[in-house]
This record gives C-alpha cells, sequence and structure tokens, in this order.
C-alpha cells in the first residue's frame, strides 16, 4: 500500500524546511560558577547529525545555582524553531532541562513572560522549558516567528557539548517572479523586506503574523495580496485563505466578526478576478458574494449612511470616531463598485444593478474624514475626495506622522493618484526605511517615526540611556514584546512602487492589456518586473537629460502594452 494515501488522512505540507546557522553570538553567561566555552564553533556551520567522535563543539557549564545561557542571532526574521544537536552530558545524563527562548528582537528573547514589556506566549509558544535528549541526539524546538533565540542549561551540576544549533524555517518555496530596481538602493532594500515579509506569512494559509495573529484577518489580506500579485503572482494559498473565511462565516455573520472586514473580502476577491480571470473560482463564490452583497445593501438608508453596529478600520485611527466612520463609508462604496463588476462577470445583471444603486446611495453621503490620512486617503480613492485636495489638505501634511503600516499603503496610493510621487518615495524612505534603521529584516505591525529618537536597534541588547523600541512601545492589542515585528499587512511599499514607480497596471480584467506609465520620482532609473498569467512582464526606466524618460517594455505574447 502506498503510505501517502492522501484520501486516508496524509497531506503533503506545502512548505519547504531550511537549516539556518546563526551569524553571531550577542551575549553568552559570565558567571563565577556558570559558563560558556567555545560557543563561536555554533558559527562554523555543522550539521545536526551527531557523530561518536566529538569535540571542540560550544559547551555550557551550569552549576552552584547559577545556569549557563547564550543568545543566538540567525541575522534575518525567520519562521519555524531549532534544531539542538548535543553529543554528550559530561556525566551521560541522557537528558536535561533547557530553556528557549525566541524573539523577533534580542531583548524579546533576553525576557521573562508577562511583565510591564508584556512578552508572552500567545499564538506560539516561544518561552518554554524543554528535555533535551543529551546523549548522541538531536531535538527539535518551537514554532514561531524568530530571529533571536536565548538557550540556557537549567540542569544543575552540569555540562553539555553541543555540536549545533541551527533554525529550521519553513516557508514555500517559490519563485520571487517580481523585482525592483533603481538608483536608490534603500527602496530596493524596502521593496525587497516587504516581499520577504508575505513571504513568510505565506504558510499553510495567508497569516498577519508568523509570532502572534497567525491567523486569517482577511481586512489585512488586502494589502498582502498587493504585494504577494506583485513578488509571486498566482499562489494557491490566496483562495485558500479567502475560503476557509468564506466557509467559517455563516451568514448573516460578518467576516472576523468585523463588518468591515466581509467588505474587504468583496475587494480582495475583485482584485483578485481582476488580475486572474478565473471564472470557475469566481463562480463558486455566486451564492456566497450575492447573500452577502444584498445583506450590505440592506443596511444603507436612504440618506446613503450604513448602520455599521462595529464600526473598525485599523487600530491606529480606532479613537478618531469620524474618521473611523468615513473610512468605513470609503470601504463599502468601492466594495458596491466591485460588486457590480463581478456580478457583471458572473452575468447576473439584477444583482450588479442592485449593487450600482447601492454605491450611488452610499455617494449621497460624503462623510467628515476628521483629519485621519487613512480615511481620506480611502474615500480619494472611492471617488469622495479630490485626491490632490486630500494630499494638499491631509496627507501630504507633516510626513509620514499619523500613517499606519496597514492602511499606509492606501495613504501612499491615494498620493500617487493625486501626482505626489516625490512625496510618496520620500515617505516610504522615512517610514518603511526608519524600521530598516533600526534593524529590522521584516516590516512591524505598526511603527510610529518617533519611536526612532534615542532608540536602541533590535539586534543589539539596549545600551544604558537608550530606548528598547520593542518593548518600550506599541498600544491597543500589541503592546511591548507582544507586537509583532513580521506582519504581512506592512508591505505595501512593494505592491506601490511596482505599480507607481515602474508603472505596471494591469488594464483589462486577466492581464491581456496592459499599461506602463513611469514615475520615477527623483529617481534616475528603475527596473523590474511583474507577473502576469500571461508571464513577466520587464521594464527599464531611465530618465533622459531633457527630463523625459526612456522606456524599454518586454512583455510575453497574448500581451498588449499601452504606454503611459
Amino acid at each position: 500500500m502506498d503510505k501517502r494515501d492522501y484520501a486516508n488522512g496524509w497531506a503533503k505540507d506545502p512548505r519547504t524546511r531550511y537549516y539556518i546557522d546563526p551569524r553571531k553570538i550577542v551575549w553568552a553567561t559570565e558567571g563565577a560558577n556558570a559558563g560558556v566555552e567555545r560557543a563561536e564553533a555554533l558559527l562554523e556551520g555543522r550539521d545536526g547529525q551527531a557523530t561518536l567522535a566529538g569535540e571542540g563543539g560550544c559547551v555550557l557549564r551550569s552549576a552552584g545555582g547559577e545556569s549557563a545561557g547564550l543568545l543566538l542571532d540567525f541575522g534575518t526574521e525567520l519562521h519555524g524553531g531549532i534544531q539542538l544537536c548535543v553529543w554528550f552530558e559530561k556525566s551521560r545524563k541522557k537528558t536535561v532541562r533547557m530553556r528557549v527562548r525566541f524573539g523577533e528582537s534580542a531583548m524579546e528573547a533576553m525576557n521573562e513572560l508577562g511583565g510591564e514589556r508584556n512578552a508572552g506566549n500567545d499564538h506560539a509558544v516561544r518561552d518554554q522549558i524543554v528535555e533535551a535528549c543529551s546523549f548522541l541526539g538531536m531535538t527539535e524546538i518551537g514554532n514561531s516567528g524568530f530571529r533571536f533565540v536565548r538557550i540556557d542549561l537549567l540542569e544543575q551540576e552540569c555540562e553539555v557539548e553541543l555540536k549545533s544549533v541551527r533554525a529550521v524555517c519553513l516557508l514555500r518555496d517559490i519563485e520571487y517572479k517580481g523585482r525592483f530596481r533603481c538608483s536608490d538602493p534603500l527602496l530596493e532594500r524596502i521593496w525587497q523586506t516587504g516581499a520577504y515579509t508575505v513571504h513568510l506569512n505565506m504558510q499553510e494559509y495567508l497569516w498577519d503574523g508568523i509570532k502572534r495573529d497567525r491567523l486569517v484577518w482577511i481586512g489585512d489580506m488586502h494589502p498582502e495580496v498587493a504585494a504577494l500579485g506583485a513578488v509571486f503572482g498566482h499562489n494557491e494559498v490566496v483562495p485558500k485563505s479567502l475560503d476557509l473565511i468564506r466557509d467559517n462565516t455563516p451568514l448573516p455573520g460578518w467576516m472576523n466578526s468585523i463588518p468591515s472586514y466581509s467588505v474587504w473580502w468583496i475587494l480582495i476577491h475583485r482584485d483578485w478576478y481582476w488580475v486572474h480571470k478565473d471564472m470557475a473560482y469566481l463562480r463558486g463564490q455566486r451564492t456566497y458574494l450575492l447573500e452577502l452583497l444584498a445583506m450590505l445593501a440592506a443596511g444603507i438608508g436612504d440618506d446613503g449612511r450604513f448602520d455599521d453596529p462595529k464600526p473598525f478600520l485599523d487600530w491606529p485611527t480606532s479613537s478618531n470616531d469620524a474618521g473611523v466612520r468615513a473610512g468605513v463609508h470609503a470601504l463599502l462604496v468601492s466594495a458596491m463598485a466591485a460588486g457590480a463588476e463581478l456580478c457583471g462577470a458572473l452575468e447576473e445583471a439584477e444583482a450588479a444593478e442592485r449593487c450600482r444603486a447601492a454605491e450611488r446611495k452610499l455617494r449621497r453621503h460624503v462623510p467628515d474624514h476628521g483629519n485621519s490620512k487613512q480615511a481620506a486617503a480611502l474615500m480619494a480613492l472611492a471617488g469622495l475626495l479630490d485626491p490632490e485636495a486630500a494630499n494638499r489638505d491631509v496627507l501630504a501634511i507633516d510626513g509620514p506622522r499619523n500613517i499606519s503600516t496597514f492602511l499606509g499603503y492606501y495613504v501612499l496610493k491615494a498620493r500617487g493618484e493625486a501626482g505626489d510621487i516625490l512625496g510618496s518615495l520620500d515617505c516610504i524612505r522615512e517610514y518603511w526605511g526608519g524600521m530598516l534603521k533600526l534593524g529590522a529584516t521584516t516590516f512591524w505591525e505598526d511603527f510610529d517615526i518617533d519611536w526612532m529618537d534615542n532608540a536602541a536597534r533590535i539586534d543589539e541588547l539596549t545600551p544604558p540611556g537608550k530606548t528598547d523600541v520593542h518593548g518600550q512601545y506599541g498600544q491597543y492589542c500589541y503592546k511591548g514584546y507582544r507586537h509583532s515585528l513580521c506582519h504581512g499587512w506592512a508591505a505595501g511599499p512593494t505592491a506601490w512602487l511596482s505599480e507607481y514607480v515602474l508603472g505596471i497596471r494591469i488594464k483589462e480584467a486577466g492581464g491581456a492589456l496592459i499599461e506602463v506609465k513611469p514615475r520615477l520620482g527623483d529617481l534616475d532609473w528603475a527596473e523590474g518586473s511583474l507577473p502576469t498569467p500571461y508571464g513577466t512582464v520587464s521594464v527599464r526606466h531611465d530618465r533622459r537629460s531633457d527630463g523625459t524618460v526612456d522606456s524599454k517594455i518586454d512583455a510575453p505574447p497574448g500581451v498588449v502594452v499601452l504606454r503611459g
């Protein structure tokens, strides 16, 4: 019998295992009774196979009530755990007790659970005591998002010799089809960091975060799907995640218990259809989609206001009630337009007209954005505000302050529609580039530009007089170390740079017609590619001495290119 009987409970993991060696020893015990010897041996790239002849390994020695420990830096954010290979315990104990702490920052891995810095085990156990094999054995520990790992030998009067400690990273083995290069290396790095942030969150489903929020939050998926499409093109993790949340939310329920998140589900479906034009998949959404659109339309009053029992936009906007309601209203306007388009594709003419009627009714009400950049951006994108006026009066004020890593993507889009490419590029450099200056290798759940004042980097132990940016800041549900430093919703600049700087836009559902309209801002040149169902479109743009742009475009057969 073939044991790979997928119909009988077997299923292949869509992810691949990678082994990563530590890059640096950040800290090691130097006690009177406990200590670490030859820690640098863990940086030599040894494998995880125990051998009878073991020598020259890293030695942990605990005695006199003191425990030996060390902190490893693997150089980049990872998803998975570690593989610990022990040659021997000196007295030949078969197992020893060890404490393993994972951290997205060096300080998180060094801290205790709870307390005012709020380290925790929510969604993934990142601080645990394990019984590790200590006699020619290998132990695998953990499943979380991390870059740093602290290991402590808790067993007293004990000495172990480690052959290796390797990270075991789980992620999908997929090609980076999209790319972005330009005359500014920082923008290149930001594009790549956003791509990697989304890649790590493409687990069995498309998660929000790999340490905390290992869930399908459907609203948070929208900027993730935009970045994913710019880098990887089609991937089954998107429809799989859309269907998971649909099947777990029978109507009249709201996805993730939030009405606006059901609205985001419609918008993601429209965008997915626009790029891929997968009619078989869209037809599979027909019943739920039509019922959801009807339920939303029924909640719109004659004055054009939607009766939202739980208005939510994003956490940083939560205290601005006018901003929240204006942003949600704009989302619903866009969703009704998207619904009409999807119903038209499904040849549901009556439903399409109901969506258009609902959109017209919603447009009777133009809410006050409450000076919220997030709300003003969404209103501009929905056609409720003029983009140039929104940019002048709200979005461009005070640079990158008062935006969020989630909805900052839509602020960039609205500023792009207003023609403010230079202002958008400066915002990306300062805001997303600010995280990189603090040592980030992926983008964070939230960020405030003011956090950079006197802040220590996340890849070092906070020096006296400096601020631990991970433990000190954060609010709402992400205070202190609970704050995720790898959140897919923060990858918006990756999609934005491909769309607005490279200027590649799909102009017809399915990608047979594209427009290339580069907008370089202050860049001398930019080049890159965008995956489409027909293949990859590649472009190169160079600024001439007279300020005009020379563009070279390579499109696959079947694709018609409009030059903007």
